[in-house]
Parts: structure tokens; sequence; C-alpha cells
């Protein structure tokens, strides 16, 4: 690995903000005694035992442990239900939704597993879900906890299948109502097809815009998918997941995606097919650009995407392996790319956060504090899990660098500074924090002309902070 293209502290700084969301109070010094090479190894292979403090406050949101079925037998309402009846369901749904917001924000602050978070955020974005879409509220913990979080590093096609499989999903594209038209069980809120789910499937998740599918891909995909479904009051579902195969609105004739036949049958063909997008050359490219594009560049150099998707093909979709060739090449440590992504509202916030102390195992954030930095994601444009769309959050610069978001961004880091005022980071503890090479001479002299307890929320406020 090559890590002389930037120096000794540039480079901790590139890796805990590139892999991670920024240091945190002793970061630095751990990474700088463990190495930059086994401290990479050690986030590829993930695993690293949480500190005690944070799975105490893990445990304590009791619904994060539920399956779908279980959220949905406990906290749905019966059909046709009494004014009573779905006010009770919707408080339950917002209670469920608090405690996975809560989740995340802790794991994502606290977690020693930074570049697990980083990757839970990226496929949560890249396979996104809106919770405002009543039962995908319900789901959208589990569809984290059990579709995105366990494949975060794993294989592609296992991340594919989960996502396909799992309710949340299903249910925010629609999928669950797509029926053959002419099967005897089409009628009702089972009329006929739905592409929702399979053009999607196609032009976002697997193949991209230009991965060179037709309409009569979609076509096929989406009768390929018929009788996909999800658990309901009527059609309960064989395990805890909530996927349903419901074989009476299937489509079983024989069928051709992206050129290749799908023998007809059930369930299978849609197993066949995403066997098929996963290895499909496309997939390799619009995902290696994607993990170029977030850890290195918006615009990411031709002969990396191209090096990510040959790895990405050789290892049967194997996602810690393909990063590892990124974290290697000589893209990644270009000095132009140093401090050159603009962070996301949601990066940024949490590395506030973190640098203020809230990263450390036993400082972690009040529910109160937790509250207010959701809030401050919604100021900035980006509250957690309600992008409607299926594309998700915009990752690049040119969505959220303007003149606003600036003026928004500093005043929150004002608030951050003092939310605590007891135990405000001072300006030396954020300098050892982030390092001395952080804030250039220029940055230092404007913050060291105003009074001492302004300088910690204009260090946090700074250009330098907006940077990854």
């Amino acid at each position: 690995m090559k890590i002389a293209a930037v120096d000794a502290s540039e480079t901790i700084t590139h890796v805990l903000d590139r892999l991670g969301f920024g240091p945190a109070p002793g970061d630095r010094q751990q990474l700088e005694q463990e190495g930059v090479e086994s401290y990479i190894q050690r986030q590829l292979a993930g695993g690293t035992e949480e500190p005690a403090v944070l799975a105490d406050r893990l445990k304590g949101l009791s619904t994060l442990a539920l399956s779908p079925v279980a959220l949905f037998d406990r906290y749905a309402a019966p059909p046709r239900p009494t004014p009573e009846q779905r006010q009770n369901e919707n408080l339950r749904r917002v209670q469920v939704l608090e405690e996975v917001e809560r989740s995340r924000l802790l794991r994502a602050l606290a977690s020693p597993n930074q570049l697990q978070e980083v990757m839970v955020d990226f496929w949560f974005n890249h396979f996104n879900v809106f919770v405002g879409k009543r039962f995908t509220m319900l789901w959208v913990g589990a569809y984290e906890q059990e579709a995105i979080r366990p494949h975060a590093l794993g294989k592609f096609r296992d991340l594919l299948g989960a996502t396909a499989k799992h309710p949340a999903m299903s249910f925010y594209l629609d999928n669950w109502r797509n029926t053959d038209p002419a099967s005897a069980a089409a009628k009702g809120q089972f009329k006929g097809l739905n592409e929702n789910y399979a053009r999607e499937l196609l032009e976002l998740h697997a193949l991209g815009v230009d991965g060179g599918y037709t309409q009569a891909d979609v076509e096929s995909l989406t009768r390929i998918l018929t009788g996909w479904s999800v658990v309901s009051h009527q059609q309960q579902s064989a395990d805890g997941s909530g996927f349903v195969f419901a074989r009476e609105r299937h489509d079983s004739q024989d069928k051709v995606l992206l050129g290749e036949a799908i023998t007809g049958g059930g369930v299978e063909e849609g197993e066949a097919a995403l066997d098929l997008l996963a290895q499909h050359p496309a997939t390799a490219r619009h995902i290696s650009y994607k993990l170029a594009q977030h850890f290195v560049a918006d615009t990411p150099p031709e002969a990396l995407v191209n090096q990510l998707a040959e790895r990405f093909t050789s290892t049967d979709g194997d996602i810690a392996a393909v990063l590892q060739t990124l974290f290697a090449s000589d893209a990644f440590w270009q000095p132009s790319y140093y401090q050159q992504k603009f962070k996301t509202p949601y990066h940024y916030v949490l590395s506030l956060a973190r640098a203020r102390g809230w990263g450390q195992a036993n400082v972690l954030p009040s529910d109160q504090s937790l509250k207010r930095l959701k809030g401050f994601l919604n100021q900035l444009g980006m509250p957690l899990y309600r992008c409607r769309t299926p594309d998700g959050y915009p990752q690049g610069q040119t969505t959220w660098l303007n003149a606003e978001a600036m003026l928004q961004r500093v005043s929150l880091a004002v608030t951050i500074v003092n939310i605590d005022r007891d135990n405000r980071p001072t300006p030396d503890a954020l300098k050892e924090t982030l390092g001395t090479q952080f804030w250039p001479a220029e940055t230092w002299r404007i913050i060291e002309s105003v009074p001492a307890g302004q300088q910690a929320a204009l260090l946090l406020g700074s250009p330098e902070m907006m940077y990854r």
C-alpha cells in the first residue's frame, strides 16, 4: 500500500475522514500507534467489539430486535381500523422510527467499526426506502438491521437479495402489488403488473442508467417478480422475514432478461434474475463508480473505476475486496484529492459531534442531544430516512455547497459546541483531535483574533471542516 503521497499527519486525517466520520478525541494517537495499514485492515474486517456503554444504550432500544413479522403483528392496525386504532398505529410507528434514528446516530458516533457505519449509510442510500409510506416506517429499522448492516462489507449478491426480499423495499416501491394480470388473483389492490421496483432494480440498484437494459427487460423483470409480496393480515410470512411468495399471483411462463433465458417456475425465477444482475459487467462498473465517487472524488478517475470493476468481477462482488483495492490505489492517496470531498450534511454533523467528544465511548450524547442532531440534519436538508426518491440523497458537492448552507453550517457549529457549556472543547483540544496541519496559518490568525470562548466554534465552522 502506498501512503507516501501525503505527510504522516495528513495521512491520519485522510484515513479517519474517508473511512469514518472524522476523528474523535484519541483517534489520531490510537491510529498512529496501530499503524495505518493495520487500521485499514481492521476496518475492512469489521467486527471490533462495541464498547459496553454503547451496547447498553442499543439494548435499551427494544424495537430493534423485532422481526418484520413481529413489528407488523404488534404495531399494525387491523383492516378497516377505527380512528383510535389508526391513531395508535401512527404513534407506534413514530416510536419505532425514533429508536431506529437513535441507533443509527449512536453507532455512527461511537462505534469503533467506522467503515462499517460509513458503508451502512452508503448502501442504505443506494437501496433507499422512504419512511413516509405507512408500513415502510414500521419496517425501516428492520430493513437496516437485516438487509443492509449484515452485508455492508460482504457480497453484493447477498445485499441485493436481502433488499429485494425485504418488506420495506417491496412496500416502498409497490412490488407487493405486482401481479400477473392473467391470474385469477388479479383483483382489488392486486389488479396487475407494477413496474416500479423492477425499473429501479435495473436503473439504480444494479446495472445503472446506462447499463444497456431496455423497456422489454423492465417488463420481463416485472413479470419475473410477480408474487414477491409482503406479510399482511390476510397473508402470513413463512418466517419472521416478512417476505411472502404469492404463487397464485405469479406469472410462471418462460421469460428472457438481458438476452438470457429464465425458465418459468416460481420464486426461483427471481433468484436467477438477481444472480444475473449481480454478475453483470454493467453492475460491476456501476457499483465501482459509486464507491470511487464516495471515497475518492465526485468525478473519479476512469482507471480507478476500471480497476475496481475488475476486482468486483474477479471476487464475485466481494465489497471488502473491492474496497481493499480502492484503499491501496494510487488515486486514493493522490494529494490533489486530499480534503477535496465536500461533506454531506450527514457527514458534517457527525464529524462535528465526534470532534467535540461524542465519539468517545464513555461520552455518548443524551437522547435530547441526539434529537438536536436530527434537527440539524433536517435544517440542512438531509433528514434521516426521509429521502422521498429511490435514488437516495445526492452525494456530490454541487447539491450541498451554497452560501445559505455554509451559513447554516457555521451556525450549527456554534450550537453544537455550546450544547454542553461545562464540557465545551477548547481550541487546543480540537487541534489535538483534528491535527496540527488541519487549519492553515491564515485560518489560525483569524481564530486567534476573536475571544477565546468563540474560537472552538469558529474552528468547527471553518471552511476546512466542510471537507474530508
